[in-house]
Parts: C-alpha cells; structure tokens; sequence
C-alpha cells in the first residue's frame, strides 16, 4: 500500500473510532493495526535471539554442579551442556537482524503514516482551527510527538516484552526446580509495581506540563524568527530576545524537576533490588549451605533473581519514557480526533463556474465572539464582472473573500455559486477554479518557476512566459543568473516586497481560473510597476468574476461596482463615477485620502 494510501486508512479508522479518545493504549493498537503479524514474527526470533540469557544459568549450574559431584555424571553430559551453549549462541546472529527487520518494518511503517494522516488531517481543519492554534505547536506535535511515539514504541518491543518474557521464564524454570526460592522471587514483583504505582502519576503530571511548555516555546520562536525584520526594523531585539529567555528558563525549569523526579525514581529503584539481591544470596546460600540445593544452583538462581531484578529495574527506568510517549499519543490525537473539520462538506464536482455569485442575507461572526463582522449583506454578482470592495479596516472586506473561498460559512444566510448554494459544493474541486492573490504574499523556499506554477501538473513554457510578461516579471527575470531556477530562499526572503507580489500574481496568471480574488494585491508595488499590473490584471480580468479588496482607491477606477463597506454593512454600491457623483461615503473615502479623480 502506498503512503497515500496508508494515512487515508488510518484517518478513516481515527474518524469511525472516537469512541477510544483519550485512550492512550487502544490509540496505540490502532495505531499498529495491520502489523501485528510482523510484529509477531519478531517477538518469536527475539525468543531465539534471547534464549542463551536464560539457558546460559542453566548450563552454568549444571557444570558447577558436575565439577562438585562429578561421581553423578558422566562426560556425554559435559559436552550435551557445551554444544547447546554453542548452538544458542551462535544462532543469536541471525534471529538478532530478522527480529530487528521485522520490528524496524512495522514500527518504521507506523511511523511515516502517523506523520503522513497528521498532514491530511491538518489540511482537511478548518481555518479557525488553525488560526487558534500557533503552526509551531502544529510542527511540534508532527515532528517531536511523533519521535517521542517511535521511541515509546522501540522500548515497549526491546525493553518491556523482553523483560517480562525474562521474568516469565526465570520464574518458570525456578519452579520447576525449587519452589522455596521462587516464593522468595515473587517478593519482588510487588515492590516494583508499587514502585511504578506511586510514581506514574507524578511523572505523567510533570510530563504534561513540560510538552505544554516545549509547544509554547516552539510556538514562539517560530514567531520570532518570522518577525526578525520587523523586530530590527524597530530596534526591539532586547524584548524579543527577553520574551524568549523568560520561556527558555520556565522550560529550563519543568525540565529540571522533570530530570529529578525520574532520577528519584530510578534511584529508590536501584538500591530497592540491590539489597533484595543480596538477600537472595544469602538466602540460597544458607539453603545449599543446609543441603536443599545443589551448590551450583547457587549461581542459577542468583543469576534469574539478578535478570528478574533486572527486567524490572529496565521497566521501571524506561517507565519515564514511555509515560512521556503515551503523553505524546495524547498531544497527537488532539489533531487526530479534532471535529473542526472544513466548514463545507458538499460532494458536487464542478469543472467550471461561469462566475455568477449571490450572497442571500448574510450574517458572519467569529466562534470566540457574538459581535457581528458582518450584518445582513446582500449582493448579486453577474458573470464576468468585477467587484472592489472599499471601506475602513474591520469593515468586513476581506470577511467576504474568505467567505467566497469557503475558509469560514456564514452564521446566517448563504451563498449561491452559479444559483448552487456553495454547501453543495466540493470544496476541493471549487477551490481548483479559483485564483486567489493574498494581501501577504505566501512563497515557499523553492525556485520561481515552482512557486509560479505550485499545484500544476502539466505547465508549457509558453504558459510560464505570459505569465511572466502580464505580472511584469520580465525584467527581473532577465536580471537573475538563473532566472525562472533561481532560489528565492524561505518565504521568498531573497527578493523583494513588490516581486513576491509579482510571483503571486503570475501565479495566479498561470491557472488561467475562473474566478479571481485580489486581497490588496498591489499594495507591495511601486507606483510605475502598479500601473503595468493594473493593465495586466485588467487582461486577466476580461469575462471572469473577480473580487479586489483594494487601500487605493484609484486603483478601482475601472472595475465595473464599488462595494462600500461600514461595520459590516454595505452602505453604498456603483461604478466609481456614480459614487462620486452622490457624495456619499465613497466621495468622503475618496476626499480624505486626498486623491484626484
């Protein structure tokens, strides 16, 4: 099965089972449904790989044993004793790599489709939901929680199932020798499980708080780094600087009790079996002593109370670990089990919008508020024309452009598209229709012809150059070493505001779509560079519907209705003639910005 493939059945399996929320244990299992088999044939090969610990005691007592009373063996038994030794332990090799191969697989394969489902999930969220949530705590919970999980699941395959089938068998092949020393054994075992009882829930408790903490501190750099030029610009390194060391030494400090906490609890662990080993030494030796046991049973038992000691000693210092993976299953399924899905689930397929939008009565506010941004507004869009929408900030301008792309759904109200309202709609496909050029150009660090054509298959050169020529990159492209292959750097950091503006806008060229959506899309832009794209996007603009959300008013001269917005109310609608003729609102815009006609 592909990876596509792989985190489409695992999300599939996360949305039918939310039943199991919050069920470290039963999110695991699924987790590793499908490699159960795999991971079968490992446990089995480790059997094999680890029989020389246990048979290793077995044959050492019994050749102790003979060398003390040799008059009750004979020498066949010496060498049966020797060639088992030899056989187990040369077979370790193989059973070692094929136990490994077969864990590796199931863990590995785990692995990459926890990561992969995390990455569909967060693209099929709603846009609130990642508004609320900072994308450095996102990238934490992808990268470092999926870790802490690999990790978890490598000590339960190589430090707990070994350790119990240690103490298993040690227990078995003590009782089927001397039931007076494993009644000692058994003392133990309780110890250890009020040991883990006492300090599970400490641990989970300090776990909890330190990820929080790491989320936060990932949260903030990521902001931090982002907002370098700005923070220089306005000489404020010193707070920014000051904000992150507060959080470095609130995370220094969960960190610190956490280290102390889990060396207590590994500590009172050691010393705990350290003075029952000793007991048992004295214990067997007063029994052989007594002649209970043969002398050399002696060594084999103390060696299986040392691996029973052992097993659960490993159990207990790993225990921190896996309480911090079981805490990393828990931060994962907040994105795995998140019902803020998109706000439009339609199923209609559309292959092409001839442009026609309606907006019914809509009324828009946001989850985290009852206040209104919207109120009541009514437009009917016809095919092919062009809509600039004008007003204060907060008026609920670019409200309506994400409205029209479907990232929010009207709290009442709806929307038409082509006279179908849009909760019909596939939202994918819809989307693929649309071209829109956002007020903050989003760049990603590859080449200027990955950026223009991001998301299309099949591209000619042909297409890239008109693109090129109507976002007047023409000249830039001309000036660059490698043009179109050039590196632009991280967010495009390597060019300039008013080009990245230009490599969105050819991107939008490019997928020659159906409806167009500018955020203020030539606020970046020189005066002499917005005049050439204002002619460019009037090209571009010719039969399709296209949406400007624009801070020039002379820019919108020629769009064919100028929505006024106010508190979230359209308060006037017209050509740019019409609105200056009635010395409304528009005319009052348009005299205070102190632009001539």
């Amino acid at each position: 099965m592909g990876k596509r493939g792989i985190s489409l059945d695992l999300e599939k399996r996360f949305e039918e089972s939310t039943d199991i929320k919050g069920r470290a244990f039963k999110i695991l299992k699924m987790l590793y449904s499908g490699h159960f088999l795999r991971l079968f044939i490992s446990f089995i090969f480790f059997l094999l790989k680890h029989s020389p610990v246990w048979i290793l005691p077995i044959v050492t007592a019994n050749l102790i044993n003979f060398v003390t009373n040799p008059d009750q063996y004979d020498n066949h038994y010496v060498w049966l004793n020797i060639i088992v030794l030899i056989v187990v332990i040369l077979q370790n090799l193989p059973s070692q790599m094929l136990h490994i191969s077969f864990m590796s697989k199931a863990i590995r394969h785990v692995e990459a489709g926890l990561r992969s489902t995390l990455i569909r999930k967060l693209q099929h969220l709603s846009i609130s939901y990642h508004s609320e949530l900072q994308s450095g705590r996102l990238q934490a919970k992808v990268l470092r929680d999926v870790e802490m999980i690999e990790m978890m699941s490598k000590q339960i395959m190589l430090g707990v199932l070994p350790a119990l089938m240690n103490i298993i068998v040690a227990i078995a092949i003590t009782a089927s020798r001397s039931l007076t020393v494993v009644s000692f054994y058994l003392i133990a075992i309780p110890i250890s499980v009020i040991l883990v009882y006492f300090f599970r829930g400490k641990l989970s408790s300090k776990n909890r708080e330190f990820r929080q903490q790491v989320e936060e501190m990932s949260g903030q750099v990521a902001e931090t780094v982002e907002m370098i030029p700005m923070t220089r610009a306005h000489g404020l390194e010193q707070v920014e600087i000051n904000k992150i060391d507060s959080l470095v030494q609130n995370v220094r400090g969960k960190g610190y009790k956490l280290d102390i906490l889990e060396a207590f609890f590994g500590a009172t662990n050691w010393v705990s079996f350290q003075l029952f080993q000793v007991l048992c030494l004295l214990f067997t030796v007063y029994l052989a002593f007594n002649g209970s046991i043969p002398v050399g049973d002696i060594v084999l038992y103390q060696s299986y109370f040392t691996s029973i000691l052992m097993s659960i000693s490993a159990v207990i210092n790993i225990y921190p670990q896996l309480a911090r993976g079981f805490e990393s299953i828990h931060s994962v399924s907040e994105i795995l089990f998140a019902q803020d899905v998109q706000e439009y689930q339609g199923k209609q397929k559309i292959k092409k919008i001839t442009g026609q939008i309606t907006f019914e009565s809509i009324y828009f506010h946001y989850r985290d508020t009852d206040q209104h941004v919207l109120s009541d507004f009514s437009l009917h869009v016809k095919s092919g024309e062009s809509i600039a929408f004008v007003g204060e900030s907060g008026a609920g301008k670019s409200t309506i452009l994400n409205l029209i792309t479907g990232f929010y759904r009207p709290t009442e109200g709806r929307i038409l598209v082509d006279d179908q309202p849009m909760e019909d709609l596939n939202m994918q496909k819809y989307r693929q229709r649309l071209a829109v050029v956002p007020q903050n150009t989003i760049l990603f660090s590859g080449t200027i012809r990955e950026n223009i054509t991001y998301g299309l298959a099949e591209v000619t050169e042909e297409q890239i150059k008109e693109a090129i020529e109507m976002a007047n990159l023409t000249n830039v492209m001309d000036e660059l070493p490698e043009g179109l292959d050039t590196k632009i750097g991280e967010h495009g950091d390597r060019m300039s505001g008013g080009q990245r503006q230009r490599v969105s806008i050819a991107r939008a060229f490019i997928r020659n779509p159906d409806l167009i959506i500018l955020d203020e899309a030539t606020s970046a832009l020189d005066n002499q560079s917005e005049q050439l794209i204002q002619q460019s996007m009037s090209q571009l603009r010719k039969g399709k519907t296209t949406f400007i959300v624009a801070h020039r008013l002379s820019t919108i001269r020629d769009v064919d209705r100028i929505v006024v917005m106010k508190k979230g109310r359209c308060v006037e609608v017209g050509s740019y003639q019409e609105l200056i003729a009635a010395k409304g609102e528009f005319y009052r815009m348009k005299h205070a910005t102190k632009e001539s006609d």
